[in-house]
């Protein structure tokens, strides 16, 4: 039997209190561990660790292929949220490649998760801050196998297979060229000889007896993407913001100390949020050692361009940082002359004062 695990992952909040969320789910929730072949792992650490919430409800049908009915959803401290599905696949690489075709073209998973998010949220809101589920989200599809062949490991089932698993990881390119195969299942990495995975951007191929702790990293990856990507997006905006209160011109209200703090605080909070944002973000998990999943972690994140992503968002935090500066300049050269002015019509008036007396 093989599966696919569809994932979408939403920015909903500037922050969530999982205790209190927690105490209001009541049951049907636990904080989530991660595990590989069935123990507790210490080489991955939450910070604090995410709440997971199981719902069940109406199955959702796309063409001959059904939801389980128990959905799974994953609740982060730094206002993060995803929604995990389970699409069983009666059959082999052919099967897998023709429902992976079809759950990525239909819009109601996505639909279905934002309205779970949406009321799940709702339902917790005491425990949310600054609620907004964005339209901006990130979709992964985990495609997976328990067993390949019998007679072939699961490296050489990889091999054998290649060109359709690359088709399956990336189903709207059409017909691939050799290169372009080679591209998409590059990036692999086994355990033992039964089990092998396949990172791509847009999905994964899981060959594992016991994938759930695989499908854990795979998602929390996505959570950081996502998280950073939208992260990038609001810097983009704070940067424009910034450069308007920089370039704006100057007349009475600059000169006027309100103005000048109004100017600097804008900034100064918009500085604030991003950079304590993508402290969450990034100590969200701590990954030590050379442990399978932590490996597992790295080869997702080096796909997905954590680090090329980190950097561009460190050096947009620069360059607010730069604005403020610039602002705080302006504002500390503003009160000089106005001091100054202030000090010319004093002298002024005492003279003009001592010229009027009889």
């Amino acid at each position: 039997m093989a599966e696919i695990h569809p994932i979408f992952v939403f920015e909903v909040a500037q922050g969530i209190d999982l205790d209190q969320a927690e105490r209001s789910i009541g049951g049907g929730s636990e904080r989530q561990l991660f595990r590989h072949r069935g123990r507790v792992t210490s080489f991955f650490q939450y910070r604090p660790a995410p709440l997971r919430v199981s719902q069940e409800r109406a199955v959702i049908s796309i063409h001959q292929w059904t939801t389980d009915p128990v959905v799974d959803l994953v609740l982060y401290d730094f206002g993060a949220a995803s929604v995990a599905y389970r699409v069983p696949v009666a059959g082999g690489l052919e099967e897998l490649h023709a429902a992976s075709t079809a759950l990525r073209e239909s819009p109601l998973l996505c639909q279905d998760a934002r309205a779970r998010v949406e009321a799940l949220l709702s339902s917790i809101a005491s425990a949310v801050q600054r609620q907004r589920v964005a339209g901006f989200i990130e979709d992964y599809t985990i495609i997976g196998m328990r067993e390949g062949s019998g007679a072939l490991s699961a490296a050489a089932f990889c091999e054998q297979h290649g060109e359709r698993i690359a088709q399956i990881l990336r189903p709207d390119a059409g017909t691939l060229s050799p290169e372009e195969v080679v591209n998409a299942t590059e990036v692999r990495i086994s355990f033992g000889p039964s089990d092998m995975t396949i990172v791509d951007w847009d999905a994964a191929f899981v060959l594992d007896p016991d994938p759930e702790d695989v499908r854990a990293v795979l998602e929390f990856a996505n959570v950081q993407l996502l998280e950073m990507r939208w992260l990038d997006l609001q810097l983009d905006d704070a940067i424009e913001r910034s450069y308007q209160l920089l370039a704006r011109r100057r007349g009475w209200r600059t000169i006027l100390p309100a103005g000048l703090t109004a100017d600097l605080n804008q900034v100064a909070e918009l500085q604030l949020e991003s950079a304590v944002m993508l402290e969450r973000v990034s100590n969200a998990l701590k990954v030590f050692g050379e442990e399978y999943l932590a490996r597992i972690y790295r080869l997702a994140a080096d796909r997905f361009q954590l680090g090329e992503l980190d950097a561009t968002i460190t050096r947009k935090l620069a360059t607010i940082e730069s604005i403020y500066q610039k602002l705080t300049d302006r504002a500390n050269t503003t009160r000089m002359e106005v001091l100054e002015w202030v000090v010319i019509i004093l002298i002024a008036s005492e003279i003009a004062l001592g010229l009027l007396r009889p």
